[in-house]
């Protein structure tokens, strides 16, 4: 038993330990215990003795519960007992703040009963303090008054200077008074009190300009606030204004040495004066008017007549950088309305240059640009023609046009195009430099006007002076359509007017929209720039026909010096060696390169439009070319060699239509060499059964066999 006390001893200390588990429990309890395991074999093993344990151990643990169920019910009643005695004390504290509340109230009560007797008596005592304050002020001006009246100053604040403060404000009040006494009786003591009043108004003022250069800006301070009821306040303004400016000009550059000078001034004036916003408004202003306005003139006038170059160009940047100056300005405060007052000082400077701005410029721009345009015929060696304008030079144009008769007598230019990139550039830098400086000089109600204005002389120049006379030399210098070794350089008119209204076109978009976009301007600019490119585009098309003649005209000439009867009725037809005609490979080489032309000079869909033109030109010179002759057997072969070969020509112009047209008619030549008991079937093939009968009896008709019997019986 005493075995079993031990373990319950450990087993009490097992039950309060966490976390508990039963089983690990019952199996220590079992294990401390002799015979309760076997660990000496089976015959250890003692039942009885294990369950006499367990009893034992059963009743300890019922013990155990009992005790701890009693400390338990213990401390519940003790517990209980102690919420009671907590419940009493907050119950006695509540009451105990009641009181300490209701006896709060009736001292602010209290207190409020006496704040308001001292507050009426404080009144009380103000209102016969007050007179007798005034009294006694009044009576020490009488007092000073009658210094005056005496002639002699003998108060200590008149003749001591370190009492400059209290005299000043002795001073100023006699003035006030002094302003309304009768001038008869007191003319005398007035002047003397008006002389005091200066001199001390002076003292004042030389008093604070030695502060300031002494750099007290406490002092500075006190000075202000004593002139601050002098009528001579304004000129101590104007003074510190004066002294700021010494030795703030040192720099070239007087736009940044006016922004320092402010920014310095607006950081120390808050200190000094009670309306900081005024003093430095002033002090602005001045700069302005006197330092900026003289600067401006100086830099302006010298140039004004004799260089509207230069003058334009140092407008713009004196402009640009005192708005620029005032933008750094609005900053700082300066008032109420600080954008109103920095615009009226810039429009003060500016106001007689801006006022006929955009005749300068208008001027400027149309010598300029005749001068570019001039310059460069010169390097040519070109004296301009005269382009004529009317009635006929209008009707001449139309018949052009509608014929494409040569109308005068043709200019060899020598392959001259009259177009210059380098002229172009140097027109639209000078347009873009008018269009930048009309932005930023013109008024925002003249703006629209005065870019359209610019934009006018632009078109005049480059438009119509150069492309314009470009194109008109151009369609006058394309030969007639029956000239040998024509010169046919419309083409290289056509890439360099293309790329040159590209620039003119991007220029319209990026500088002269922004301007006129929300004007009626807009609607006026885009409907010149669609007559322009119309009017282009009718002379360009013109020209581009004309051109296209010629090439036909170049090919037939090729044809009728190269193409021999004899190719296509060989005398020897068994002898016959050659792929195909002499005059096919010297057209086709010929159209070649003017197809590469065309690719070269043009961009976009004008290319297809120009070459199946072309293509379909070329088509119906070969075909009627085809139909001057009369083939034989092994003459009709070389026929549809010459077309194979001119079909691998038409590849690449690279339109469909035109293969098309080349491959119907390869498949007509094929009727001059087919067997005639197959012409009916070719005749119905695919590529010949949509084609007018009257066109295949045509090609039919070429062969040399064809007035044979059998022929014409087959074929009927």
């Amino acid at each position: 038993m005493r075995v079993g006390r031990a373990d319950l001893g450990h087993g009490k200390r097992s039950l309060t330990q966490e976390p508990f588990v039963a089983d690990e429990y019952i199996e220590r309890l079992v294990w401390r215990t002799p015979g309760g395991g076997s660990r000496g074999g089976p015959e250890a093993f003692d039942p009885k003795r294990l369950l006499e344990e367990f009893v034992n151990h059963i009743q300890e643990l019922q013990i155990m519960d009992e005790r701890i169920q009693r400390k338990v019910e213990k401390l519940e009643q003790q517990c209980q007992k102690e919420a009671k005695e907590f419940a009493r004390k907050v119950q006695d504290l509540q009451k105990s703040n009641q009181v300490a509340f209701q006896h709060f109230q009736e001292l602010d009560e209290h207190i409020s009963y006496v704040a308001t007797k001292v507050c009426h008596l404080g009144d009380q005592l103000e209102g016969v303090n007050t007179p007798r304050q005034r009294a006694v002020e009044a009576q020490k001006l009488m007092k000073y008054f009658n210094e005056f009246l005496d002639g002699e100053l003998k108060s200590d604040v008149f003749t001591n200077s370190e009492k400059i403060k209290e005299a000043a404000d002795i001073i100023q009040k006699l003035h006030l008074i002094a302003q309304e006494l009768p001038f008869d009786r007191f003319s005398e003591v007035k002047s003397k009190i008006a002389s005091k009043y200066h001199d001390l108004e002076c003292q004042l003022i030389q008093e604070f300009t030695g502060a300031q250069r002494r750099g007290e800006i406490s002092r500075m301070r006190e000075v202000a606030a004593v002139l601050l009821h002098f009528k001579g306040y304004s000129h101590c303004v104007d003074v510190y204004i004066k002294q700021c400016q010494e030795g703030a000009y040192l720099r070239n550059d007087i736009f940044e040495d006016a922004a320092i000078l402010c920014q310095r001034v607006n950081k120390q004036v808050g200190d000094i004066f009670s309306n900081p916003e005024t003093v430095l408004a002033k002090l602005i202003q001045n700069v302005f008017e006197i330092k900026l306005q003289s600067f401006v003139k100086d830099q302006l006038e010298e140039c004004r007549k004799s260089d509207a170059e230069q003058y334009l160009k140092s407008l713009y940047d004196l402009y640009t950088r005192t708005t620029s100056l005032s933008s750094k300005l609005m900053e700082f405060n300066l008032g109420t309305d600080k954008q109103t007052f920095l615009s009226k000082l810039i429009k003060s400077i500016f106001i007689s240059y801006l006022e006929n701005y955009i005749e300068v410029e208008t001027g400027y721009l149309k010598s300029r640009s005749a001068m570019i345009l001039q310059r460069y015929y010169d390097s040519k060696n070109h004296q301009k023609r005269s382009i004529g304008t009317g009635g006929i030079q209008d009707l001449k144009e139309r018949i052009r046009q509608r014929t494409n008769l040569p109308l005068g007598p043709s200019i060899d230019t020598h392959g001259e195009t009259f177009l210059s990139q380098e002229v172009v550039v140097n027109l639209l830098q000078e347009t873009k430099q008018a269009f930048e400086r009309c932005h930023r000089l013109s008024d925002p109600s003249d703006l629209p006007r005065n870019a359209f204005r610019i934009f006018t002389i632009l078109v005049e120049f480059l438009c119509i002076e150069h492309i314009d006379y470009a194109l008109e030399t151009g369609l006058a210098g394309i030969p007639s359509s029956d000239s040998r070794n024509a010169n046919l350089y419309f083409l290289d008119v056509v890439h360099q007017a293309n790329t040159v209204f590209h620039l003119f076109d991007k220029q319209f978009n990026d500088h002269l929209m922004p301007l006129i976009s929300s004007s009626p301007k807009l609607s006026e600019c885009l409907q010149k720039k669609k007559e322009i490119i119309e009017q282009m585009e009718m002379k360009l098309d013109t020209g581009i026909d004309r051109t296209l003649n010629c090439m036909i005209g170049q090919m037939k000439h090729i044809l009728a010096a190269e193409q021999k009867k004899t190719d296509f009725k060989p005398e020897d037809e068994n002898n016959v060696l050659i792929q195909y005609t002499n005059a096919c490979v010297k057209v086709c080489a010929y159209v070649r390169k003017q197809v590469e032309k065309i690719k070269n000079s043009m961009d976009g869909k004008n290319v297809d439009t120009v070459l199946m033109e072309l293509g379909v030109r070329f088509h119906r010179l070969i075909y009627e070319h085809l139909q001057q002759y009369s083939y034989s057997c092994m003459g009709g072969m070389l026929a549809i060699c010459d077309v194979a070969e001119y079909r691998k020509c038409a590849k690449d112009f690279k339109i469909p239509l035109v293969l098309q047209l080349f491959d119907t008619l390869h498949a007509l030549c094929n009727l001059l060499v087919v067997n005639p008991d197959n012409l009916k079937q070719v005749c119905s093939g695919e590529q010949l059964a949509n084609l007018d009968k009257n066109i295949l009896h045509s090609f039919v008709q070429l062969r040399a066999d064809y007035r044979s019997a059998r022929l014409a019986r087959h074929f009927s």
